[in-house]
Order: structure tokens, then C-alpha cells, then sequence
């Protein structure tokens, strides 16, 4: 199927923006053949749409493309951070309001994690969101057992390699002693790339146990009062302005 490419947008960007999925997710589904634009299925995703075409994902028609939402959800422990789970564990989504409409999640927290997850219909956001060059930091607190070497902890601004793995910046400085006597302290941890389980290797690197993680800010967004399992909405006015790029 051919589609002039000077017109309209690219048909994995008109279905992150109508918040189905991220773009990178639209061009699986793409390829899987799930995509029609008039009535003819489509595999690639170089194809430009406007907004008089009709788009379908698997037989249904997609919404028009609604302005940027964005909430804010504390994620408790004990949920995965997907919205389908082949070993049926609870996941974020099955504790979301039935009043919400269809969202999708500003990066992820792993299951016994918990704190500030960002909610979006748009996938567009969500991608800007994660993309390390964005520059967006990930606070945390952390509850860590063991001995702190205050050093240690410092260097951590250098960036650090484990198992070949190269960790960019990481900010981290103690907090407080829960107890003089004990061996449990509260650290402040700021990354800015967000790879997979960062923070948790990086303390058992150091030999330390993590016991509890909780994400405090993502960006310019920050967990506030919420309290486990609560969602608020982040006003308009308060939405940064996302750059529009087409690719």
C-alpha cells in the first residue's frame, strides 16, 4: 500500500499519540499485520496518514489523538509495572480507577519497587519521557542493609562499570540512621538513565542489600503526599512542553 509521505504523520506516531502503545510497540504490532488504514492491512510503518483515513488495530478504529494527559500514581510493592502477566500476577493496571481511559506507563518499576510511576495517553510523551538524552532524572529513597562507605557512595558521580555494564552518573548521599545500633540507613539516589534495576545492582556492587526503594521524582514530577495506590491528575498548566519530532 502506498500513501503520500508529505502529509499527515507517520501511522506509529498517530497510534503512540492516540495513546494505544509506544512507537516502538506500534511498529510490532505493524508488522504483525494487526494495522489497517482503509480497509488494507499494512507491514510497514513508512507510511504517513492524516485524519481522514481510517486506522484500525486488530478490526477496531482508533480514537482521534486527544490533548497530552499526564497522572501521577503511587505504585505500591508487590506490582508489576506491564499490563498482562502470562503467570497471572497482579499488575498497576488492575488497581487503576475504571474511571481512568486508556493509558500507558512512563517507564517502570520492578515488582517489589514501588513509588512514582507517570501515567499518559500519549506514547509520544512517554518516549520523550525515557529517553536517556532528555536528561530527566530518577530520585529515590533507599533503605539499604550493611556497612555505607560514604566513599564509595561519592564516586558514584564518575559513572561506574559492572559486569560490562556501564552506569552513567549517579548521585547518592545518606540520609539518616534508622538506629544508631542498627545497620539499616536511608539513602538519597539520583540516577539519570534508568537501566534495568539500576539502583539495586549498583548497591549489591557495593555490598549492600536493598530493603525498601521508592521513587520520589521522575523529571519535573515529584510523588508529593500521594499514598500507595492513590492517582492525580497533573493540570495542563503544568504540562512541559514536549518537542515534536517525527521520525
Amino acid at each position: 500500500m502506498t500513501v503520500p509521505s508529505t502529509k499527515g504523520e507517520r501511522i506509529a506516531k498517530r497510534m503512540a499519540r492516540a495513546g494505544l502503545c509506544s512507537r516502538r510497540e506500534a511498529e510490532k504490532w505493524i508488522a504483525e499485520g494487526r494495522v489497517s488504514i482503509d480497509g488494507k492491512v499494512i507491514t510497514s510503518p513508512a507510511i504517513s496518514v492524516t485524519d481522514k483515513m481510517k486506522i484500525e488495530v486488530d478490526g477496531k478504529p482508533i480514537t482521534q489523538a486527544e490533548p497530552l494527559r499526564i497522572w501521577l500514581y503511587y505504585k505500591p510493592a508487590g506490582l508489576l509495572t506491564t499490563r498482562h502477566d502470562p503467570q497471572g500476577r497482579p499488575t498497576l493496571f488492575d488497581s487503576l480507577p475504571t474511571t481512568l481511559p486508556r493509558v500507558i506507563t512512563v517507564g517502570r518499576l520492578d515488582l517489589n519497587s514501588e513509588g512514582l510511576i507517570l501515567l499518559t495517553n500519549d506514547g509520544d510523551f512517554s518516549r520523550h519521557a525515557e529517553l536517556p538524552s532528555t536528561g530527566w532524572a530518577r530520585s529515590y529513597r533507599v533503605r539499604v542493609h550493611g556497612v555505607v562507605d560514604e566513599r564509595a557512595l561519592k564516586k558514584l558521580s564518575a559513572g561506574i562499570t559492572i559486569d560490562d555494564i556501564k552506569y552513567g552518573r549517579i548521585e547518592a548521599e545518606i540520609v539518616s540512621d534508622l538506629y544508631k545500633a542498627s545497620t539499616n540507613k536511608w539513602l538519597f539516589v539520583t540516577i539519570y538513565e534508568g537501566k534495568n534495576r539500576e539502583i539495586r545492582k549498583i548497591m549489591d556492587h557495593l555490598g549492600l542489600k536493598v530493603n525498601r526503594l521508592i521513587r520520589v521524582a521522575y523529571g519535573p514530577f515529584s510523588l508529593g503526599d500521594l499514598k500507595p495506590g492513590e492517582v492525580r491528575e497533573v493540570p495542563s498548566r503544568d504540562i512541559p512542553k514536549i518537542p515534536s519530532k517525527q521520525k
